[in-house]
């Protein structure tokens, strides 16, 4: 309890722990080949998952109250496992040929979007039929996903990766996606291998890209930018090549990030937040498409030098009173195996506590 400055619950494995996800009445901790669901009032075990190996400790909480979706890796290689407990129901998703290296729930838990550790695809599922709704080309080299986030309103998708640059995606309401409807059989508890198309890793078909000039018309929704060659798949046969010539590109990119950057969509409208382990802070406005206009950007830590020179704070080029909510970055391992945190003191059961 942070009010009380003293630890009001612990929760011991013997192995270790790569990554905590809270909720006020959740708590989930996800160990190498294990997922744990406690309850938050008394940390009463709910729910517990084997996963394929999760050195990087992949979890996603849904962070609606009213809804209870958790997605984590299967137990097969590429495969998300989705658990809707207000349906009982756990849908398996084969999202990627090879293992994932990234995954996040929009805000009420019925979307997933995934990417593997190739980093050239984003792919996004609905959670309860498990059809794919799209998939997003960040490029075509390989790289490693930082982030996936998506907007409070489900109408734009980010990821940030180790190639520098912020890619921002526009996706239609898988309510009304006519592919969603037809992909979607049942896929409870089995394999599917709807959305395990391969990926060509090849060049693009040409430079430019059509449809980066962001909106079309005042208030219009974006559309993500396609190959210029796209119109060669009504000759392609159908294949790998077709899947790629139909790809769907970022409409509004943030280039420069310098260090591991984390992203999360702002308060304010068509605004893109990001965090990078070099202690910058950007926010981007990606309304227009193309290059996001940056508005603010702040760094909080100083250089090595700096401090040996006993430097003052941070430095800014402009003030911001504006407040997000940006999850922290998923390390590869961490070693604490302690959860803590509330707003009151919580009842902790005989068997749980431990003395000082």
């Amino acid at each position: 309890d942070d009010h009380q400055n003293r630890c009001i619950g612990e929760l011991s494995f013997r192995s270790e722990v790569k990554a905590v996800k809270l909720r006020r009445d959740r708590v989930v901790v996800a160990l190498a080949t294990k997922v744990y669901v406690y309850r938050f009032s008394d940390l009463k075990l709910l729910d517990q998952i084997s996963t394929q190996v999760n050195s990087r400790g992949l979890a996603a909480l849904c962070a609606d109250p009213a809804h209870n979706v958790l997605a984590c890796p299967g137990v097969n290689k590429g495969h998300v496992r989705i658990e809707l407990y207000d349906s009982r129901k756990s849908t398996i998703v084969a999202a990627h040929e090879s293992d994932l290296c990234r995954l996040a729930l929009n805000s009420d838990g019925s979307l997933v979007a995934t990417a593997s550790d190739k980093g050239t695809l984003v792919r996004i599922f609905d959670t309860h039929t498990g059809a794919q709704v799209r998939e997003l080309r960040r490029g075509v080299d390989r790289a490693i996903i930082y982030a996936i986030a998506f907007d409070p309103d489900s109408k734009y998708v980010a990821c940030t990766s180790d190639k520098g640059t912020a890619h921002v995606f526009s996706i239609q309401s898988h309510h009304t996606t006519q592919a969603s409807s037809e992909k979607g059989t049942a896929f409870e508890r089995t394999n599917s291998n709807t959305s395990s198309q391969r990926h060509i890793a090849s060049s693009p078909p040409n430079a430019s890209l059509s449809g980066r000039g962001g909106t079309t018309a005042q208030g219009a929704q974006p559309n993500n930018a396609k190959s210029n060659l796209s119109f060669l798949r009504r000759v392609v046969p159908g294949g790998l090549a077709s899947s790629y010539l139909e790809s769907e590109w970022s409409f509004a990119q943030v280039h420069g990030l310098e260090a591991p950057t984390i992203c999360a969509f702002g308060t304010q409208p068509n605004t893109l937040v990001l965090v990078g382990a070099d202690g910058s802070f950007l926010v981007s406005n990606f309304a227009r498409g193309g290059e996001a206009e940056r508005l603010t950007f702040a760094k909080f830590l100083n250089s090595s030098s700096d401090t040996a020179r006993g430097g003052g704070g941070g430095e800014s080029d402009h003030q911001t009173t504006a407040s997000t909510s940006i999850p922290p970055p998923q390390p590869t391992s961490e070693s604490p195996s302690i959860v803590t945190g509330a707003s009151e003191p919580l009842p902790i059961p005989p068997s749980q506590q431990t003395s000082p």
